[in-house]
């Protein structure tokens, strides 16, 4: 097809769909037009996604010829977004196996281009030379290239994006070691990419003209070593100068045990990411911009990609994983589907117990807390807080509350701030002590499965640096004391109540 031709409604197909760049590509197919397909091995995962009702969602798996060649019919662009990395030492046999069956379904369907999201490789390099990591997603590129189906290979470096693994690797490095001992690849050249600029260049690859069989160089406008990504992290996150002291001795396999230990992304696949931090990889074209022009303020330059990865932390919000509330809006937050180890750290104190009396009664003492009615746990320990907090310039617990009954979104409530009510169910607090971190609270009145009524309560807490975790390790042995008592007394109060209700009746 001609670059014009078809740039509305094409009907693609997208694997990987609960996966970091699949999840976030489809509802911005969606918005150009066309028509989605998602292939996922467990469907279930996409039924909280806005946009599901909007796609067509199959059960299939990228290794079963059969079910990828069922999701190829009627298919006029097929994106391949999937990688094994992560699933041990035999991923670049299964990444080459599930890449020849789907060319060769693309073929047979007549799919009329494959795009593929791969890495950036340096030139000049041997590929038998690469990483495994690096080697396998440029044999990937080459089978496709190579299929008979017109392709596009996107190749890019590391991706700046909430999610993203070698994002993840970067916010945890720099979060968690003010002073690092570091292997000689931080003074590797990268030129990392904003996972928007990313989404752009994919959705406007679909439309590239039949002849276009071909690889991409895609990034930022920055080239930066990972010494300097670090230290400019720390500058974008407010956290104090990171000293990093690089120590050539330390082998690419030795350092990815170290990366590994030190960050929460599994071994399986920041071992292979770390290894291939050991090649530059600097873009040697720009070429893209023939088929996808830029849009304006982009490329997307690494600082500002920085900040749109922080952006929902800055704001404060309880956001999609954390707490259900909401999905994103935007490439840069993050998704339910997003492993655990994504978004940086989440600390959780969970109470829950069942309460003899109705959820309305109980909802009525949930409405009424702070100000005169206090936290329903050791006074002292709240009082000392608010003394405390005031002692470095915060708020203490000197606001009260506006009503002693109720409470809307935007009160003021002590040191709180009320963030989302639902009213009879939910009251979400978030913390305006002075603080480490962010920090909420969550109180709950529902039913359980069995019609009895249940209080939930969360005390979650996002730290900010080496500190904010120190600050919640040196709390948490009061938590039993402070989050179970006000458990404790909140459902008490609320059967006292109903009780002394019984009695007048």
């Amino acid at each position: 097809m001609d670059s014009g031709e078809g740039a509305q409604g094409l009907r693609c197909l997208v694997t990987g769909a609960t996966g970091y760049i699949g999840g976030r590509l489809v509802p911005e197919l969606l918005e150009a037009g066309h028509r989605v397909r998602c292939l996922a091995r467990t469907p279930g995962k996409l039924r909280d996604y806005p946009w599901v009702a909007e796609a067509d969602v199959v059960k299939g798996d990228a290794s079963d010829a059969e079910s990828v060649g069922a999701a190829m019919r009627d298919i006029d662009v097929a994106y391949y977004l999937i990688h094994a990395l992560g699933t041990g030492s035999g991923f670049e046999e299964t990444d080459r196996k599930a890449a020849r069956i789907f060319s060769e379904q693309a073929r047979a369907a007549g799919v009329r281009r494959i795009v593929y999201l791969g890495g950036l490789t340096p030139e000049g390099i041997p590929e038998q030379e690469l990483s495994p990591h690096l080697r396998s997603r440029a044999e990937v590129g080459r089978i496709f290239l190579e299929s008979g189906v017109p392709t596009t290979v996107l190749r890019a470096a590391v991706i700046i994006g909430s999610g993203s693994a070698s994002f993840e690797m970067l916010r945890y490095l720099t979060e968690r070691l003010p002073v690092m001992v570091t292997p000689s690849w931080v003074s590797t050249r990268i030129q990392p990419v904003a996972v928007r600029d990313v989404l752009r260049y994919l959705v406007g690859s679909a439309t590239m003209p039949d002849d276009v069989n071909r690889g991409f160089d895609i990034g930022g406008p920055d080239v930066v070593t990972y010494r300097e990504m670090m230290r400019r992290y720390a500058v974008v996150a407010k956290l104090p100068h990171r000293l990093i002291l690089p120590v050539p001795m330390l082998s690419p396999g030795l350092s990815s045990h170290w990366v590994g230990l030190i960050t929460p992304v599994p071994a399986s696949i920041a071992r292979p990411l770390a290894e291939s931090l050991r090649h530059e990889v600097v873009c040697h074209e720009h070429d893209i911009t023939r088929y996808v022009p830029e849009a304006p303020g982009s490329p997307i330059p690494f600082d500002k990609a920085l900040a749109l990865a922080l952006q929902r932390v800055k704001e404060a919000k309880v956001s999609t994983r954390w707490s259900s509330a909401s999905l994103p809006g935007a490439p840069s937050d993050p998704l339910p589907t997003d492993p655990d180890w994504a978004g940086g750290s989440l600390y959780t104190d969970r109470r829950q117990q069942t309460v003899d009396a109705s959820p309305r009664a109980l909802w009525d003492v949930v409405e009424g807390v702070g100000g005169d009615n206090g936290w329903y746990s050791f006074p002292l320990a709240w009082a000392v807080r608010g003394w405390l907090d005031r002692l470095v310039g915060g708020v203490g617990l000197r606001r009260g509350r506006r009503d002693a009954q109720h409470l809307r979104v935007g009160d003021s409530l002590d040191f709180w701030r009320v963030e989302e009510i639902e009213r009879g169910r939910l009251l979400r607090l978030r913390a305006e002590m002075r603080l480490p971190g962010l920090a909420w609270l969550e109180m709950y009145a529902e039913q359980d499965e069995k019609g009895r009524t249940r209080y939930r309560q969360r005390a979650l807490f996002h730290p900010h640096g080496l500190l904010g975790h120190a600050y919640w390790w040196s709390i948490s042995p009061f938590h039993a004391l402070i989050f179970g008592g006000m458990a404790r007394n909140i459902t008490r109060t609320a059967e006292q109540r109903t009780g002394k209700t019984a009695q007048k009746t």
